[in-house]
């Protein structure tokens, strides 16, 4: 019988300071997330030196949160798990940091874990991922596909060419004066309307999984704008209903035609934009009307977490993989496979 194995995972990649322990990469013993939002609320979005300052606050205590919740000891744990990149600089950097000093005092492995890697294996926590699987991953900064055939293999087959989904949301948002985060708000709003601006759905060419979002946002301001200097009424709800829609018929229509396309056994949703609860609904439809399981974290891992970024690393651990003390912060890490 193997051993089990409890990974501590940190996770301070933008402004959520967050430390889990997990065990054997499926089984949440701790999960300990210090939120910011409400420090960056008045800015409109992240402010770079205000998260890595929070972060310098937060980071011990969160870790000593999760060793308290999961009542355990350093000496229990196996390895320790960054987030590497892609991320703020700043930011990336206090986590690895903690991790490197936490790792090194109480001599244990060390792995540097990529932030998108951490929110497929997110799914890892609720079930068994059975490959090959498609991962639609939608976050602030992210909008791809990713097809894996097994762990730890990553191949992209879609990604965004100018805004991502996430950040199509919080632009729109700022245009409709909804404070941050706009993201939650559009989508409860255009939940609450029974009507629908309507706006251009962006294919790109014809065969292709990529995606863009930058059209839509620009067709939304340019459609508040125009409104505006005709004097005519403006309906808010109406345009995030509009926005909405377009935005997750691109992304579920794309994700269904590369998974018939590639035979997947699986398929999973990754990232804060998946806790959408528009996109999530019509994903759940499509697949179960093409009889292929699709799943999503709760919206609790949707978001960033720590627990997520122990799940891939105890994937990553098993496979050998181990970072050096030189370990530093990649803010343009790219999603390559561990296992070649």
């Amino acid at each position: 019988m193997e051993k089990d194995l409890y990974i501590l995972g940190i996770e301070s990649s933008c402004d959520e300071t967050a430390a889990s322990i997990v065990k054997n990469g499926t089984e949440i013993v701790s999960n300990v997330v210090a939120s910011q939002i409400e420090s960056h609320k008045r800015f409109g979005g992240v402010v770079p030196e205000i998260a890595s300052r929070h972060h310098v606050e937060n980071v011990t205590m969160v870790i000593e949160e999760a060793l308290k919740q999961a009542d355990m000891e350093p000496a229990n744990l196996d390895a320790v798990c960054v987030t590497e990149g892609p991320g703020l600089v700043g930011a990336l950097l206090i986590g690895i940091n903690a991790a490197k000093a936490f790792a090194f005092a109480h001599n244990l492995p060390l792995v540097g874990t990529h932030h998108i890697a951490g929110h497929i294996y997110a799914n890892n926590l609720m079930q068994p991922m059975e490959f090959p699987l498609l991962a639609l991953v939608v976050s602030g900064g992210h909008t791809e596909l990713v097809l894996m055939d097994e762990h730890g293999s990553f191949e992209l087959i879609g990604e965004t060419r100018d805004d991502a989904a996430g950040e199509a949301y919080d632009k729109v948002a700022r245009v409709l004066d909804i404070p941050y985060p706009g993201g939650p708000r559009i989508d409860k709003m255009a939940h609450e309307s029974d009507e629908a601006i309507e706006f251009p759905r962006v294919w790109l060419e014809k065969d292709s999984y990529d995606f863009s979002f930058s059209g839509l946002k620009s067709a939304v301001i340019n459609y508040q704008h125009n409104a505006k200097q005709r004097g005519g009424d403006i309906n808010p709800y109406h345009i995030a209903k509009g926005f909405q829609d377009s935005v997750v018929e691109v992304l579920s229509t794309k994700t269904l035609r590369a998974a018939r396309e590639f035979g997947v056994k699986q398929v999973i949703a990754a990232g804060g934009v998946s806790a959408n609860k528009g996109l999530r609904a019509e994903l759940e439809k499509i697949f179960a009307e093409e009889g292929i399981p699709f799943f999503v974290p709760p919206l609790k891992l949707c978001t960033d977490n720590a627990a997520m970024i122990a799940a891939a690393g105890t994937e990553m651990f098993k496979a050998g993989k181990r970072s050096g003390w030189d370990l530093n912060g990649r803010p343009g890490m790219e999603l390559l496979s561990w296992n070649d």
